[in-house]
């Protein structure tokens, strides 16, 4: 079971920092996520505890990854190609993929309760509205796109293979989400479904091609959206969104076996741009017990890498809260520590 620490103990300068990561980007949002059944929030029971993990959190830990991802044989965010503002560049990508599920931050600050045990609705339940899944896209795309463009196009990759992965026969390889890495989907559409699903594919590649026409106009940015650079960015949401996932939740599944969540299991992220996207490679993700977690080749500038994720831990049997976000708020915020490290450390 992880190694949780109260928000007042944490000292480490490591941790503060990350800290400081946080709780610059962040909103406080509500919602939860069950380990069986996929919620809005990330849900996790191990023992007689109760994790709960929100999106904004999970996002903004795999923004802190990004911002520590690249050393001597992996290269940074933005450094996949040649570009004039490199350093431009990574800061767009490390912000896309901190802000990537912005979605659903409105639905998360106040979202629709159960009547049955007083928790927010599973995120299943509210996907079976198709129609509700697509606004928090629509919401979430252009809502950086005056200032932050090059984020913007990044997020709508990640919808768009999200979506495109479910209908589409011959996905690109190079693009499945880490969830989908076994061969699992994330939606089952009818023939209506299907068709909606299309269109909305569509509706993102026109808002890709106005972005696009955006940053030709910028000469600093016109080598951005170059393949070599924007495929390996786009790929990097994609991986730290699932190796957030990874430490957040059970739903990333395991080499073997059925998925214990938080951390805990094996797994390998595919496809994983190296030195630029020509060269892709595979990591490893293995689990040393105590909270620290192996990765072979390894990504980042740190070695070890601290990381922590903000959660509530809930004793179970869990009592239902008369109002929901009277009890919500009351619970004090946790630390879930994790330590990524190469093999050899």
């Amino acid at each position: 079971m992880p190694t949780v620490t109260i928000y007042a103990s944490i000292s480490s300068v490591d941790l503060r920092m990350q800290q400081c990561y946080l709780y610059l980007n962040r909103s406080r949002f509500n919602g939860l996520i069950s380990s069986k059944t996929q919620y809005l929030m990330l849900r996790t029971i191990q023992g007689k505890k109760l994790f709960m993990i929100t999106q904004p959190d999970h996002a903004e830990v795999a923004g802190y990854l990004a911002a520590h991802w690249g050393n001597e044989e992996f290269a940074l965010p933005g450094y996949f190609a040649s570009s004039r503002d490199p350093e431009r560049l990574r800061a767009e990508t490390v912000f896309a993929i901190a802000t990537h599920d912005n979605g659903w931050w409105e639905w998360e600050a106040t979202p629709e309760i159960s009547d049955i045990d007083g928790l927010p609705l599973n995120l299943s339940d509210v996907l079976k509205n198709q129609a509700e899944g697509m606004n928090r896209w629509h919401l979430a795309i252009p809502r950086f796109s005056k200032d932050h463009p090059y984020a913007s196009l990044l997020i709508s990759f990640h919808a768009y293979w999200l979506y495109a992965h479910s209908y589409e026969t011959d996905s690109n390889p190079a693009f499945i989400h880490p969830l989908f890495w076994k061969g699992s989907q994330l939606f089952h559409h009818n023939d209506e479904e299907l068709k909606n699903a299309q269109k909305f594919v569509a509706e993102i590649k026109d808002i890709q091609n106005d972005i696009f026409s955006r940053l030709r106009k910028d000469t600093d940015s016109v080598d951005w959206i170059e393949p070599e650079n924007l495929y390996p960015n786009a790929r990097l949401l994609q991986l730290l969104d699932g190796l957030s996932l990874y430490i957040c939740s059970n739903l990333i599944r395991p080499s073997k076996g059925e998925a214990k969540g938080l951390g805990e299991d094996e797994f390998d992220l595919l496809e994983v741009p190296r030195k630029n996207w020509e060269d892709r490679v595979k990591i490893n993700i293995k689990p040393l017990g105590e909270t620290r977690i192996a990765c072979y080749p390894y990504p980042f500038d740190t070695d070890p890498l601290s990381v922590i994720v903000p959660a509530k831990v809930f004793d179970l049997p869990l009592i239902q809260f008369p109002h929901f976000q009277t009890g919500w708020n009351s619970q004090q915020i946790q630390h879930i520590q994790f330590e990524f490290c190469s093999s050899n450390n």
